[in-house]
């Protein structure tokens, strides 16, 4: 079984892109984040320590978005669900979308950006 907790719409002001302007004053993005897995435990026992803190997502979700400046979304991206991935063993996989509403097209658009799906390799042997 395996059940989602998600995060929408964490808003991160950071510099990343190809373009110099991007990197020199940066810009806003959003991100989504679907974390999978058997969250049966906390359903039935009602305490934090049998499930995965939001906050606590939001803050390695933020530190690893912001620690470095990256060129592409994918990077990016790839960065945030590797971290979640590192630090909450409970999830078996990590979805981001990370949205850049501001990216520099030259054309009219609602959005842009990525989605990524990560998960545990499963043990060897």
């Amino acid at each position: 079984m395996t059940d989602t907790i998600f995060i929408k719409g964490l808003v991160i002001h950071a510099r990343h892109g190809v373009m110099d302007h991007e990197t020199e004053v940066g810009q806003r993005f959003v991100i989504d984040i679907e974390l999978f897995a058997d969250l049966s435990d906390s359903s039935r026992t009602d305490h934090l320590a049998d499930t995965v803190s939001y906050a606590n997502v939001v803050t390695t979700a933020v530190a690893a978005f912001k620690n470095k400046n990256y060129k592409l979304l994918e990077r990016a991206a790839g960065a945030v669900a590797d971290a979640i991935l590192v630090a909450f063993p409970r999830i078996r996989a990590a979805k981001v979308t990370v949205h850049k509403p501001h990216a520099p097209i030259a054309a009219i658009f609602e959005d842009v950006g990525v989605v990524l799906t990560r998960s545990r390799h499963p043990p060897n042997g």
